[in-house]
């Protein structure tokens, strides 16, 4: 049995869009369920559209989302350069696009931008731009004078004009396209560089690629490829095209929603194996309802015919869950480390952190909730005595001022200030007024915190605090009720 090869080829124009991830993410998945090999190649081909840092930025990505490849630039098994401008610079792709002249499969063009904007035909109700294979006619010395004058001149694809083209995809089926749209696509620009459908063919086939994994925008592409195989003979490799994602809205995810990329969403606060979870089930469903997944646990359930071809829309809302899921269980030691930062931005306080940190682990889903979740510890905010009523616990104004008048001496008296024995003072207090814990522990909560919600209960926040700023809360607490 061949092994599965597949390979991610990113553009280096900037940080990776959540569908470049997702491309990774599938090849890498394909190849790992089968045991085979994960390549990365860097399509530079595009040189106006490069970016300093960004082959960066995509050796970075893949490190830290797990996507470990098996070859590359840095990891050169044979068959590299895996660079495409260093592939160019060996003369690769020149040498493959003359092999296709000499079997007639592709011809020099020299025809100039004015001739070329002329060339607009009518398909299918489409006004599109047709080469009309002016130059497949020139003589090989008519060629062969305009190469020696040096002549700029680009190669094109020899295709048909009649009949159409069938290519098969393991998602979509089979797919077929009238030959008249196909077109004479250009192979080697007037640059030298290949174009990017050339390039990728040629270095799919000497890499051994066995399932080509991208976006479906590429779809219409696809026959031009199938007939650049037949023409070098070649066996065509398995295509998987994956659906488009869309925002909320179901608009293309764009830059513009501030979450399209991989970057965007760390900034944002989110887990690494969050993202990558989330991720994978973008246009794929495992069976079962499990949504929850590792990236070991992904490749042993990844069944790439089960990807849709319906188009994947990105629920920024589930994305927060799956990341709460995922901080809930997630190492303390670990969870601290990246908490810190958050926390001491909102609380300059000489106070137990760790605590802090404990009490919003398993209540936050991104690591920005932590500070409008603990600036209460900060500074008391300031509030309306309107939260002192609370139906359910039977508690308002009257009562609040008379719980808070009452324990408020209890509190001063107080000496152990830690949560247990807080907890039982108020428990005490309870059993003796004969009312219900929430009774006396909402107004106490409400007093300390000044907050509708908070990450604890009222004797965890005292604690925290200490007796000093607990009893000065309760002081104001009391103060706003009288004037009420």
């Amino acid at each position: 049995m061949q092994k599965i090869r597949t390979r991610y080829a990113p553009s280096p124009t900037g940080r990776m869009h959540v569908g470049n991830l997702r491309t990774a993410l599938y090849a890498y998945l394909i190849t790992k369920h089968e045991g085979g090999d994960f390549i990365l190649r860097i399509e530079d081909t595009d040189q106006e559209r490069y970016v300093e840092g960004a082959v960066e930025i995509i050796y970075r990505t893949l490190e830290k989302t797990g996507l470990i490849h098996d070859e590359g630039p840095d990891k050169d098994k044979g068959v590299g350069p895996y660079v495409q401008s260093e592939r160019q610079a060996q003369g690769i792709y020149l040498e493959y696009a003359k092999k296709l002249i000499d079997k007639g499969e592709a011809y020099y063009c020299f025809c100039d931008k004015e001739r070329l904007a002329t060339l607009t035909t009518e398909v299918a109700g489409k006004e599109i731009n047709v080469y009309d294979k002016h130059c497949l006619h020139l003589s090989k010395e008519e060629v062969e004078a305009n190469l020696k004058a040096g002549k700029p001149y680009v190669i094109r694809q020899n295709n048909p004009t009649e009949g159409t083209t069938t290519f098969h995809d393991d998602i979509y089926g089979d797919i077929t396209v009238d030959n008249a749209e196909l077109d004479d696509m250009i192979l080697i620009k007037s640059d030298g560089f290949p174009t990017y459908n050339f390039a990728n063919v040629v270095d799919d086939h000497l890499m051994g690629i066995t399932h080509v994994v991208r976006g479906n925008e590429y779809l219409s592409s696809s026959p031009k490829y199938n007939r650049l195989y037949d023409a070098f003979g070649w066996e065509v490799p398995k295509y998987v095209h994956c659906p488009l994602i869309t925002d909320e809205d179901h608009h293309k995810l764009s830059k513009r929603c501030g979450h399209s990329s991989y970057e965007d969403l760390i900034e944002q606060g989110f887990l690494s194996e969050a993202v990558v979870n989330f991720v994978a089930l973008l246009g794929w469903s495992p069976e079962g309802t499990e949504e929850i997944f590792t990236l070991d646990q992904l490749v042993e359930k990844f069944d790439y015919r089960h990807i849709s071809k319906s188009p994947a829309v990105f629920d920024y809302t589930k994305l927060k869950w799956m990341n709460g899921e995922y901080m809930k269980a997630m190492d303390f030691d670990k969870f601290y480390e990246m908490a810190e930062p958050y926390l001491k931005e909102a609380i300059t306080k000489d106070l137990d952190l760790k605590k802090i940190a404990e009490m919003v682990k398993t209540r936050i889903e991104v690591f920005p909730d932590i500070k409008d979740m603990v600036d209460f510890f900060e500074k008391l905010p300031e509030y309306d005595v309107e939260m002192y009523t609370h139906k359910k616990m039977k508690t308002n104004a009257e009562t609040s001022l008379e719980v808070l008048t009452e324990l408020l001496p209890i509190f001063e008296a107080q000496e152990d200030y830690s949560n247990d024995a807080l907890y039982q003072t108020l428990t005490d207090y309870v059993a003796k007024k004969e009312c219900k814990n929430g009774y006396a522990m909402w107004p106490v909560r409400t007093a300390v915190s000044g907050k509708q919600m908070t990450p604890a209960g009222a004797t965890e926040i005292m604690e925290i605090l200490g007796k000093e700023e607990s009893l000065a809360r309760i002081r104001k607490g009391i103060e706003k009720l009288q004037n009420a």
